[in-house]
């Protein structure tokens, strides 16, 4: 097995050489083949993704980056969108704090920097809603600087390459030294999405194909057989269950009755029903006097750290009802269920299906 310090530089171009045969196509990227002409990454859709990205699948990612760039072509374009509107694209790919942070690192690009982003790792980290991660993947993949990215697919190839058995997320500074030792200065945005590929397809959690790895001879791993079992992981403490009240309220014209949340907290900014607090045992809270009735079933659904159960009631609007100010009432062909965030839209499903 050949020694890992001494040989990053062979290591790294070996990989970029696998990267530019195999590189996974996606509409934010652009190709080894396109770099090599002199195309750059446009900075605004590398940014948009990596936010996306953030706990979510390329999978899942994919048509609400097109839809979003379709919609915004730049980020000053995105910058003058209305809040409502982003919110209700956003809707769907969860973690909404997300979506909020996105607009205010688009307004201030737009009114600080007339629209063009920081091409360094400290001066991307100053723009709202990024962090340490998403500045060094802009870095590196739209500016090429030899910056270090750690995601969930590099942190299981190093730990793998390195048979690290130290438990995340304890261990996660070991993986960022181990990562930054074979970061080249020489096309280091390729490099970047080269590794992250690595994991995504095949250094897989599952069943890893190392018989086709281009790192597989100095993978120590590999050698002792560990690769599967790897990396290891502290264990997560069990999600408690909360509870709910949603109040679905439609008219005889087909008007509903939504309610926009408070902009900090889980869903915040978004539309949805009117309802209880959540927690053990939640009081009802009906968004005005009438005969509720429950509809039957329940909505499940689960966030980061807890697990929630809905139950759902529902009456008729009246005709005239004067909404507060938090409210919206939304006629027959201007309500869009797809709109609402996941958990909202799974208690309509269940109304429907009713």
């Amino acid at each position: 097995m050949r020694d890992l310090n001494s040989n990053a530089g062979e290591m790294s171009g070996e990989l970029l050489a696998w990267y530019d045969i195999h590189a996974r196509e996606m509409p934010w990227r652009v190709s080894p083949a396109e770099r090599a002409t002199g195309i750059r990454p446009d900075p605004y859709k590398v940014w948009l993704s990596e936010v996306m990205l953030q706990q979510t699948t390329v999978a899942a990612v994919r048509e609400y980056f097109l839809r979003f760039t379709s919609r915004w072509p730049t980020v000053l374009d995105l910058a003058a969108a209305e809040d409502a509107d982003v919110m209700s694209e956003w809707a769907g790919l969860g973690y909404y704090a997300r979506a909020r942070n996105l607009l205010k690192c688009a307004r201030t690009v737009a009114a600080e920097r007339e629209g063009v982003f920081p091409d360094s790792y400290e001066g991307l980290l100053k723009l709202p809603g990024i962090g340490p991660y998403t500045a060094a993947a802009i870095a590196s993949i739209a500016f090429d600087r030899p910056e270090t990215v750690l995601d969930g697919n590099v942190e299981r190839v190093m730990s793998r390459l390195h048979d690290i058995h130290e438990p995340l997320p304890d261990v996660k500074p070991v993986l960022k030294e181990r990562a930054a030792e074979l970061t080249p200065d020489q096309r280091p945005g390729d490099y970047a999405q080269a590794v992250m590929d690595l994991g995504a397809t095949i250094c897989t959690p599952r069943n890893p194909a190392c018989g086709i790895c281009p790192w597989r001879d100095p993978c120590a791993a590999r050698v002792a057989g560990t690769a599967p079992e790897l990396p290891k992981k502290t264990p997560k403490k069990p999600k408690p269950t909360r509870y709910g009240i949603v109040y679905l309220a439609k008219s005889a014209a087909g008007t509903w009755l939504l309610e926009r949340r408070p902009d900090k907290g889980l869903l915040g900014g978004m539309l949805g029903w009117p309802g209880s607090e959540w927690n053990e045992a939640p009081a009802p809270n009906p968004p005005f006097a009438a005969d509720w009735q429950d509809l039957g079933g329940e909505v499940r659904h689960t966030f980061t750290h807890f697990h929630l159960i809905l139950q759902v009631m529902t009456t008729e609007l009246p005709e005239g009802f004067n909404p507060a100010a938090d409210q919206e009432l939304f006629a027959r062909h201007d309500f869009r269920p797809a709109s609402l965030p996941t958990v909202m839209r799974k208690a309509f499903d269940l109304y429907k299906g009713r």
